[in-house]
């Protein structure tokens, strides 16, 4: 058996995070779940992170990241029109592919809405930082327009909240969403 480094733990660490976060919330995952997904003690799980913050932000991180980096994939030498497509598009993908990152949104958000709520505004710092990367990701493709900047992240939380609570994509909810073909759900 080949054994992993410190690094290579740490990043399944984070993935196993991402799945169990986006699963059971900050406050219904504990380590020991985290740890036994990926196969190991807990006092190791501590020697990578500090503590259960620390798993979350990085699972937070991980989150925001792959998304942008699948928007700067997506929209790579495009622009205008064509970036808002291929974007919406890779995102669709994204969160067809791999569920669990959609909530991980979800649970980030709720996340710092209840540190902000119990006075704690470092938490959040990190994770708006990670969405102020997401939103410059965006903004420049989209010709560094605020307005569609702002409709482009606007029409992917609405699709965010459709998708979470289960809307499948013939309902009447999504009829609302217009603009490129590709930003919408399979079946629109």
């Amino acid at each position: 058996m080949v054994r992993m480094s410190a690094e290579e733990r740490r990043e399944s660490v984070i993935r196993a995070a991402v799945t169990e976060f986006a699963r059971a919330g900050y406050q219904g995952t504990s380590t020991e779940a985290i740890a036994r997904r990926v196969g190991v003690s807990q006092p190791y799980l501590f020697r990578l992170f500090p503590n259960k913050e620390a798993i979350f932000l990085a699972a937070s991180e991980r989150c925001l990241s792959d998304t942008r980096r699948v928007f700067e994939e997506a929209s790579d030498g495009l622009a205008g029109e064509e970036a808002l497509a291929a974007m919406g598009a890779a995102y669709q993908r994204l969160i067809a592919d791999d569920p669990d990152k959609l909530l991980m949104q979800m649970q980030m958000y709720v996340a710092v809405a209840a540190a902000e709520a119990a006075g704690d505004h470092a938490f959040g710092e990190r994770v708006r930082a990670g969405w102020v990367a997401l939103w410059d990701a965006v903004h420049a493709p989209l010709g560094a327009d605020v307005g569609e900047t702002t409709t482009f992240l606007a029409y992917g939380m609405l699709i965010n909240v459709l998708v979470s609570m289960g809307f499948p994509p013939g309902h009447r909810l999504w009829s609302g969403l217009h603009g490129p073909k590709s930003t919408c759900p399979e079946g629109e």
